[in-house]
């Protein structure tokens, strides 16, 4: 059964627009966080490592930044494979969630922070139809993420 309230062809549109984006998962995640480390600094407290790192042009030439980004953009990819299977999409996302709240203790509003970026990239390189057509994807995505943090108490 679906975890999601998306119909098949929205499904199918979702994991379209996702695929353009993913094909460059390095770059476009490295990206993606760059842009969050930029617009948001704050975030860059929770990696030790991209702290002392002020200009973009520096963290985008950073492994460990690209490297993370790649991850991030991997796991979303592994949630979009099971939107259409609830048991193996919660089984990606509860134990990234608890990690990260639990070990990490991450606020979870970077998360919808993150998937907004995503979408503005979205956007950007593909246009507003993209960008539309996976929105529904990063909410139920931040929807779950949100969940397992009030459960583990936040």
């Amino acid at each position: 059964s679906s975890t999601m309230s998306l119909s098949e062809a929205e499904l199918q549109s979702a994991r379209g627009a996702w695929e353009k984006i993913f094909v460059d998962a390095e770059d476009n995640g490295t990206a993606v966080l760059v842009r969050m480390f930029t617009e948001h600094p704050d975030t860059k407290s929770y990696f030790t490592h991209f702290k002392g790192m002020d200009s973009a042009e520096e963290m985008k030439q950073s492994d460990q930044v690209r490297g993370h980004g790649k991850k991030v953009f991997s796991a979303i990819n592994d949630m979009v494979q099971h939107l259409d299977n609830s048991e193996a999409f919660l089984g990606i996302v509860t134990p990234l969630g608890k990690k990260h709240a639990t070990q990490l203790k991450i606020d979870p509003k970077n998360f919808r922070i993150i998937c907004d970026i995503i979408l503005q990239l979205m956007e950007e390189k593909f246009g507003g139809d993209c960008k539309a057509s996976f929105e529904k994807v990063t909410n139920e995505i931040c929807t779950h993420l949100n969940n397992i943090y009030k459960e583990e108490g936040w």
